[in-house]
């Protein structure tokens, strides 16, 4: 496998950073993670946006243009054979001296990474289980607007979820409400109508998000963003997680109780798949 870091195209065995990176000592840093159909990344443009907007909100000068990004990325797609594949972008302050404060750190580190798509069985379509979280998120976290690699909360979320043998973990915000998965933004059905929680609450802004609100406008679906409490999904008709790397996962239970599926969650399933595949073409 080759990967991209800091300008140069070399195997993934001879990427190295310095151990003062200050994304592996203090999780300084931002990542967007995107998904690769047919050879082109999906929703590039989008992606970069918002890591660019992270990066002027965490004051790191990137090292490259958006555009020059989604050149290395079609390269390392090209040089990996690569044509269905997830593609991480992964920017760090860089290098720095002991400490919280980041006076002086630097030059950022860039990387550019790929992985194999999750292999799917065509006729097992993936279904999850879903636990709330004991963990909290800040309900009026400025940072939740980006993807920072400070992702410890998550990953004990997910490690507790798994624990109970789910496949995700629900996290609710400091106010008690539903806020979004461990590695997703979280919608369901009500009365027809296909819902979300609004961002300002703890929640990402993810980009398959806002996708999915784009195909609910375009199949004449009403989307409501509402504040709900956990305990008020159980009243839904159906629910989803959405994810870059695997677009739409419908839940089969929740907090052990089943969760019966949705027409509506599989037409929406169906025209995103065919967006993914019509952008990539």
């Amino acid at each position: 496998m080759v990967v991209f870091l800091n300008g140069k195209f070399v195997a993934e065995a001879e990427a190295v950073v310095p151990l003062n990176d200050r994304g592996f000592l203090l999780g300084d840093g931002l990542f967007e993670t995107m998904r690769v159909a047919n050879g082109k990344t999906f929703r590039c443009a989008q992606h970069l946006e918002r890591l660019m907007r992270g990066a002027n909100f965490l004051k790191i000068r990137p090292p490259y243009t958006p555009k020059e990004l989604e050149k290395s990325a079609r390269q390392l797609i090209e040089t990996n054979q690569m044509s269905e594949a997830i593609l991480r972008v992964t920017l760090t302050r860089g290098a720095g001296a002991r400490g919280y404060s980041p006076k002086n750190a630097g030059p950022p580190t860039m990387a550019l990474t790929l992985q194999p798509l999750p292999v799917q069985n065509p006729d097992e379509p993936l279904q999850w289980s879903l636990v709330t979280s004991s963990w909290r998120i800040p309900a009026s976290d400025a940072l939740a607007s980006f993807k920072t690699t400070s992702k410890l909360l998550n990953v004990m979320a997910r490690a507790e979820a798994e624990e109970k043998g789910a496949d995700e973990a629900l996290l609710l915000n400091t106010n008690g409400e539903v806020a979004e998965t461990a590695g997703g933004n979280l919608f369901w059905v009500y009365q027809d109508k296909i819902c979300t929680v609004p961002t300002g609450r703890g929640v990402l802004p993810g980009i398959t998000r806002a996708v999915i609100l784009e195909i609910c406008q375009s199949l004449a679906l009403e989307t409501n963003k509402r504040v709900i409490k956990a305990e008020h999904l159980r009243n839904a008709c159906g629910l989803f997680v959405t994810n870059s790397a695997l677009g739409i996962v419908p839940v089969a239970a929740f907090d052990g109780e089943p969760v019966a599926p949705s027409p509506l969650v599989d037409q929406i399933a169906g025209a995103y798949n065919e967006m993914v595949t019509r952008e990539s073409a």
